[in-house]
């Protein structure tokens, strides 16, 4: 079991103490709630998807070629086990900014244009596919497996409460470790944070390789990438940057530069310098919808079948456990087309509500796990609920646009 299962609910938690505080500060304009609910649909979506993926190429380089052999019962060790994960993931980090098709898909994790907690939610699904060959280093100076997996969830859990603008400088603390401060700058667009601040703990990594840039006083930070998602769909967001570099490399001349496409840092592939910023030309993505009540219940009902899909996926026949992952993702993609106002969504989303109603009245075993028939009349209730919601907003939608 991923055990980021049990670290959900204290996310969750913790999002809406932020709100609370927000609220009282009067600051609620620092979250966004369609944003927000897809930053936590991506990182859900990367829980399901990781469940597929494991340590498998890790513990076989570390079974048949490593150099050594870390025992577990020593601190200092796992000390140091922690501080090189962290000088891994510094580098992994960097390389997803500086080759573009790692940037194809750290990108999904810098889209959002708001920096509350919610943010640290948005995960890429495809990253584990990609990056797990620079971690390596480790199982060959005898890292076990375990130790490894234990340090790296240390790592990015750390890294979870550092993303909030409601913390401010913090002195020695920022010059050593990764902080709000030197977070935020490099989620920033402003010119001077763009390629800054890798670290996952420690931000000494950042000052020894020449990354690092300081929280400007008086110059406001502006979130996002320079080519705007525009999209609350999590497939697409997935997707998007990776469509990008198959069309630039179409469409260049020569097997080097369509390699360099691909290799060369994000838009460097051109020679040409980065464009000069102006936070007055930007707008943030806010496409109107009168549906995000809708989308939040959906999601908090859709995370109780997260959760058990995160939780027993593995222990189910391949397709089966697939096929519940690629339900649950079109679901969050279904409600994603909604909040961005898709013409087709409510049709596309009727039809998957209905679907899952009839998949929980016509099995008492939903993916291994035998449902209780209260579950099941209540979630039956839940989809004809929602059905019946559905068909009553598009008739109101045909009635206004006939009007």
């Amino acid at each position: 079991m991923n055990p980021l299962v049990f670290a959900l609910p204290i996310f969750f938690i913790a999002i809406a103490f932020e709100v609370w505080l927000l609220h009282r500060k009067k600051k609620l304009a620092l979250y966004d709630l369609a944003d927000a609910l897809t930053s936590a649909h991506m990182g859900i979506f990367m829980l399901i998807f990781s469940v597929f993926i494991n340590v498998a190429v890790y513990t076989v380089v570390y079974d048949n070629f490593r150099l050594a052999e870390w025992p577990m019962d020593s601190i200092v060790l796992w000390v140091l086990a922690l501080l090189f994960y962290d000088f891994c993931y510094y580098w992994v980090h960097r390389l997803g900014h500086e080759v573009s098709f790692v940037w194809a898909s750290h990108i999904v994790h810098h889209s959002s244009e708001y920096y509350n907690l919610s943010t640290a939610l948005r995960q890429t699904a495809s990253g584990k596919a990609v990056v797990w060959i620079f971690y390596l280093p480790m199982a060959l100076m005898g890292v076990p497996p375990k130790m490894f997996v234990i340090v790296g969830l240390i790592d990015l859990l750390y890294q979870f409460w550092v993303h909030t603008e409601l913390v401010g400088r913090m002195g020695w603390f920022d010059r050593v470790f990764v902080s709000p401060s030197n977070h935020r700058v490099h989620h920033g667009q402003n010119d001077y944070c763009i390629d800054k601040n890798y670290g996952g703990l420690l931000v000494i990594w950042d000052r020894m390789f020449g990354t690092f840039a300081e929280e400007r006083v008086g110059e406001k930070i502006t979130y996002g990438v320079r080519k705007p998602l525009q999209s609350y769909n999590i497939l697409w967001g997935n997707l998007h940057y990776y469509v990008d570099l198959w069309k630039l490399a179409g469409q260049t001349k020569g097997w080097r530069a369509k390699l360099g496409v691909w290799m060369a840092p994000p838009g460097g592939w051109t020679d040409q310098p980065i464009e000069h910023f102006d936070e007055k030309n930007f707008t943030r993505f806010a496409p109107s919808s009168t549906l995000r009540g809708y989308a939040a219940a959906q999601s908090a009902v859709l995370l109780i079948f997260a959760v058990h899909c995160i939780a027993g996926a593995g222990n189910l026949p391949l397709a089966q456990g697939l096929g519940y992952g690629v339900l649950l993702g079109l679901s969050y993609m279904s409600i994603g087309l909604m909040l961005q106002g898709t013409s087709w969504a409510c049709s596309l989303e009727l039809v998957r509500v209905l679907g899952m109603g009839a998949g929980l009245a016509a099995s008492a075993n939903w993916f291994g796990f035998d449902m209780p028939m209260a579950a099941r009349a209540a979630g039956v209730l839940w989809a004809l609920t929602s059905a019946f919601f559905l068909m009553r907003q598009g008739k109101q939608t045909s009635m206004g646009v006939a009007a």
